[in-house]
């Protein structure tokens, strides 16, 4: 059975995974001090000490180096690309180096992979699915003024993974499905997959489309500029009032949707309000899409952390069950997502492509 090693960096923790086939067989996730990051000036400074930490982590669990047989790191915010596996090269880890669409720690991922690769001496090292992965029709990009255009930015991970999935499950084809996948976390992303590309996507980064637990989502234009001209704002406060400080936080004063879940089912009026809201705006993002899809619809899956929460899974399902049948995927498993898309490449289903 072929080991894989998948590589997932955040922004104080980088989460590592060895899986022999579909498999895991070792996972940890390893703490970094705001001390020891704070020594390093950019963030893709951090690759060689992330790294040499991975590497001892591996040993320390007995896990022989040179018996990896692929290496998989989280793909970051690289040129927008179509979905797929990518292979590391020169061109993606400048881009990767200098945060071409942004700095993250998921820049990592692909400079960690690779560095790791070549030391235990392995031809390359690959990303899959990218949180940039831009799949949009022209018509989808059209915001209603030239000075601003909608971007593709999303939980493209996770929603791919579940639509593969979901697809194996019954017996089909992705690229055979239309699909609405709906990612609910820190944030919510709620896709258009028509035979096995995204052709819309709220741009769930900036918080476009439904609130979430810490997002606002799309707010009310003339409002939100009157607010920006105010004087009682400054820049870094409205950009936490679209991420960080609004959704269920601005709201209820905390980012856990199971306490408000467990308010509402105590009878908390607001909690119950706002859960509702939730389901309302997701169904209502859920709705656009299957205009997006034109009807043809084979099933809408929900899925993220938020998904495991019943009632306002049943609350969607009120709103959103006449379109297509729901399945519910909850949780975010980004390492056996990787992990899938490794064991595709090791049984050639699917093409490596080129970052250019």
């Amino acid at each position: 059975m072929k080991k894989i090693l998948a590589i997932n960096p955040g922004s104080t923790s980088t989460k590592i995974a060895i899986f022999e086939g579909s498999e895991q067989t070792f996972i940890k996730n390893i703490k970094h001090s705001t001390e020891e990051l704070s020594k390093f000036n950019t963030i893709a400074d951090q690759y060689e000490f992330r790294r040499d930490v991975i590497i001892n982590e591996l040993k320390e669990a007995n896990i022989d180096l040179h018996s990896i047989d692929i290496i998989m790191g989280r793909g970051g915010l690289v040129k927008p690309l179509t979905s797929g596996v990518y292979k590391i090269n020169e061109l993606m880890k400048e881009h990767l180096r200098q945060g071409y669409n942004g700095q993250h720690a998921c820049n990592l991922g692909g400079l960690i992979a690779d560095s790791i690769a070549s030391i235990i001496g392995i031809d390359a090292a690959y990303i899959a699915d990218p949180v940039i992965v831009d799949e949009m029709e022209p018509v989808a990009r059209i915001t209603g003024h030239p000075d601003f255009e909608r971007l593709s930015i999303f939980h493209a991970l996770n929603h791919k993974a579940i639509a593969r999935i979901y697809a194996k499950e019954n017996g089909k084809r992705y690229e055979d499905l239309n699909l609405i996948v709906c990612h609910m976390g820190g944030g919510v992303s709620v896709g258009a997959h028509r035979k096995g590309r995204v052709i819309d996507v709220n741009q769930a980064l900036d918080g476009e489309g439904p609130f979430s637990p810490e997002r606002s989502g799309s707010l009310p234009m003339n409002q939100f500029l009157k607010a920006c001209f105010s004087g009682k704002y400054t820049k870094e406060d409205m950009q936490k009032i679209l991420v960080g400080k609004g959704g269920y936080v601005g709201y209820f004063g905390s980012n856990d949707a199971y306490a408000v879940e467990k308010a509402a089912i105590a009878g908390d009026p607001k909690a119950e309000l706002l859960e509702e809201a939730f389901a309302y705006q997701v169904a209502k993002q859920i709705g656009e899409n299957a205009c997006v899809l034109k009807g043809q619809v084979d099933a809408i899956l929900l899925t993220g952390g938020i998904a495991y929460g019943k009632p306002v899974v049943e609350r969607i399902k009120r709103y959103v069950s006449w379109i297509a049948p729901v399945s519910v995927y909850p949780g975010e498993d980004e390492m056996a997502a990787m992990a899938m898309n490794a064991n595709m490449i090791l049984n050639h289903e699917i093409e490596v492509k080129e970052y250019k």
